[in-house]
């Protein structure tokens, strides 16, 4: 009777043993960190670095220090790139079109590629935050820009991780004139901003300060396919970027139209 009892009280326990297996927690990430060296796009006189940290629970953790960024404004920064094989790179200034000094977003896009992350400072971290200019870090007066923070995994897009290094960093925001602002005199109207129905944003808020590659991301041959579009059309054509900011693109600009505005009543009073 002993003998049987024991069988019958080792039997639950042998159940529950025999579930562990199909209940066991996912697959778990090994922390990775990967620097990105953030260098000046024509001769803005900005430069940082970046850390790019997959974290074992599968978040991801960034640190970016910047200097000679345009001071006391904010700057719009992104994860670029893509989880699909395309080989997205910084631009040079071959890509430089115009011929200005600068690379714009129309001239940059076709090279580093649709945003992957929004670099925001809280909240949404999707290509819908693309331009939302009061969630991205501001510099310092002396143009020092630092940037912390550990998005969670479950914010993500799928990839992330797994092709860590197929990612860069892009920053925007330049000050070519050096007055220590975001101006129309220097390089104009944003053309950007205009093809999202936002005019009198200046060029210099939307023009690339920096750009760095992530170590082992793919660097020197013209990307493949489309830019998140739909279309699958060669990039050498070049996007068009009121498609590709066209999620909530108008409202962050018109954001930043009142920020420059408010700006320049300021000045005035």
């Amino acid at each position: 009777m002993n003998l049987k009892r024991a069988a019958i009280a080792v039997l639950p326990v042998a159940a529950i043993a025999l579930t562990v297996p199909l209940v066991a927690p996912g697959p778990a990430f090994a922390a990775e960190a990967v620097s990105v060296d953030l260098q000046e796009m024509g001769s803005t006189g900005a430069k940082g670095t970046a850390t790019l940290t997959a974290m074992d629970n599968g978040d991801l953790k960034i640190a970016i220090k910047s200097t000679g960024m345009t001071p006391n404004s904010p700057h719009a920064q992104h994860l670029h790139g893509s989880a699909a094989g395309m080989d997205f790179h910084c631009p040079t200034m071959k890509d430089d079109k115009n011929g200005n000094g600068y690379i714009s977003v129309e001239e940059g896009l076709p090279m580093y590629g649709d945003i992957f992350v929004s670099l925001t400072t809280s909240g949404d971290t999707t290509k819908a935050s693309g331009l939302a200019v009061d969630r991205f870090p501001t510099a310092d007066a002396q143009g020092n820009l630092a940037y912390e923070r550990t998005i969670p995994a479950a914010q993500l897009p799928a990839g992330t991780i797994a092709h860590l290094k197929d990612l860069h960093i892009v920053q925007h925001g330049i000050d070519a004139n050096k007055n220590g602002k975001y101006d129309l005199e220097a390089l104009g109207e944003s053309t950007f901003a205009k093809s999202l129905g936002v005019p009198n944003i200046p060029e210099e808020a939307t023009d690339v300060a920096t750009c760095g590659m992530v170590s082992g991301a793919a660097a020197g041959s013209v990307p493949a396919g489309g830019v998140n579009t739909g279309d699958g059309s060669s990039l050498q054509r070049g996007p068009d970027p009121a498609l590709i900011y066209s999620v909530g693109g108008a409202a962050v600009f018109g954001t930043l139209g009142l920020a420059f505005y408010r700006r320049r009543k300021g000045a005035r009073a």
